[in-house]
Formats: structure tokens, C-alpha cells, sequence
């Protein structure tokens, strides 16, 4: 009785593939969790934000101030303005310049969606640069 082992040549090549299928399951395992925790991750609590204690950037020569007063009053520098007249005004105001920085202040009683609509309205008209205006307060050790 004797036992013949081949020496050499083996007729199974090597597999040189891999098997992304657990990569595969990992990545879906991770989706379905960022799914479920996105949605949880959102905040809605109303928040009464305060001032910044930030360095004011340097102001430009002739800044553009875009006013939203507590009684819902737009006011562009110091003449009123309404929000339909907002867009061909501030085209007027800096000669069709939609790089200029428009500097955005509020008071505080103003709903925060009228400043959304008034937001929407200078992204309508093309001013995508909008500087929040607060008031400066001194930094808190």
C-alpha cells in the first residue's frame, strides 16, 4: 500500500479576486444606520440667539445696509423699501454689482421667517453675499 503525493504542479490555480460582498453588506448596514440618525440629528428648538463677541471685519467705503424693523419695515440705508421693489433697488444701489457684501440686520422681535422671505428675496435677485449684522459685545473669560 503506498500513498502517492504530487510534488509540483497543483491543478488549483490561485484565486486572485476578492469578495466584496461583506464590504458590501458593511457599507448597507452603514447606510440604514445614517438613515435613522439624520433625522434625529436636526434641531427645532426655538433659540434666542445672542450677540457675538467675534472681531468685526474691516467695512467697506460704502457699505449697503438692508434693515428689517420690529413692525416688519424694510428699510435699504435709510429709505423703505418692500420686498417685491428689494431686487431693481439694490441693482440701482450698486450699479448691478452682485458681488457687493449686503449687510443684513434685523431687530429682535422680527419673525424669523420674514427674515427668511427677506433672505429669499436678495437670493432672488442675485446678492448671494449677506452679512449678518449683531451687536458687538466683549469676549467672556
Amino acid at each position: 500500500m503506498g500513498l502517492h503525493l504530487k510534488e509540483g504542479d497543483d491543478d488549483l490555480a490561485e484565486n486572485h479576486e476578492i469578495n466584496v460582498t461583506p464590504f458590501i453588506d458593511v457599507m448597507l448596514v452603514l447606510l440604514i444606520i445614517f438613515m435613522v440618525a439624520a433625522p434625529l440629528a436636526t434641531v427645532d428648538i426655538k433659540v434666542d440667539l445672542p450677540a457675538s463677541s467675534a472681531k468685526p471685519a474691516p467695512r467697506p467705503e460704502k457699505p449697503v445696509f438692508l434693515s428689517v424693523k420690529a413692525d416688519q419695515r424694510l428699510y435699504l440705508g435709510e429709505e423703505p423699501v418692500t420686498v417685491q421693489a428689494l431686487g431693481p433697488t439694490l441693482d440701482a444701489r450698486t450699479h448691478n454689482n452682485k458681488d457687493t457684501t449686503i449687510f443684513f440686520q434685523a431687530d429682535k422681535g422680527v419673525d424669523y421667517g420674514d427674515l427668511m422671505s427677506v433672505m429669499d428675496a436678495l437670493r432672488a435677485a442675485g446678492y448671494l453675499k449677506v452679512g449678518l449684522v449683531g451687536l458687538e459685545t466683549a469676549a467672556k473669560k
